[in-house]
């Protein structure tokens, strides 16, 4: 199975669980929306956040497709998260917005404006495969 095809399974779902790990190993699931370029995966969530905490501990994620309210409907596939810089961002969010269209906006312009406020800062991670290289 090649890189660009291990994430094939998330094709034609709106979320994903993005599962990030503990100190003690515990699983913590996460639903959230996602898009795909080439062998990467593309989230944006908001710093801080107990994501962003336990993958500076630990980088090791798994990806599976599922509901908005977290009902996995797949297989899961294990991966490894990074925070992206300013400047690799632009790409995260073109690849958002392609995917979201409409909605994405409509998000960035009515929600985002409020984790503003609430001190909350967007940030982007791209997942590849385990073992992929960057």
């Amino acid at each position: 199975m090649t890189e660009e095809t291990r994430f094939a399974g998330l094709a034609g779902h709106k979320y994903c669980q993005l599962v990030t790990f503990r100190r003690t190993g515990v699983r913590v699931p996460t639903p959230v929306w996602f898009a795909l370029a080439g062998k990467c995966l593309y989230v944006k969530t908001e710093r801080p956040s107990g994501k962003l905490r336990r993958l500076r501990n630990d980088a090791r994620v798994e990806v599976a497709p599922c509901t908005l309210r977290g009902r996995v409907l797949g297989g899961f596939v294990p991966g490894r998260a990074r925070v992206l810089d300013r400047a690799e961002s632009d790409v995260a969010e073109r690849v958002l917005r392609a995917r979201y269209g409409l909605g994405r906006r409509l998000f960035a312009l009515l929600v985002e404006p409020l984790f503003a406020l609430r001190g909350l800062a967007s940030v982007y991670l791209e997942v590849v495969p385990a073992g992929a290289a960057r």
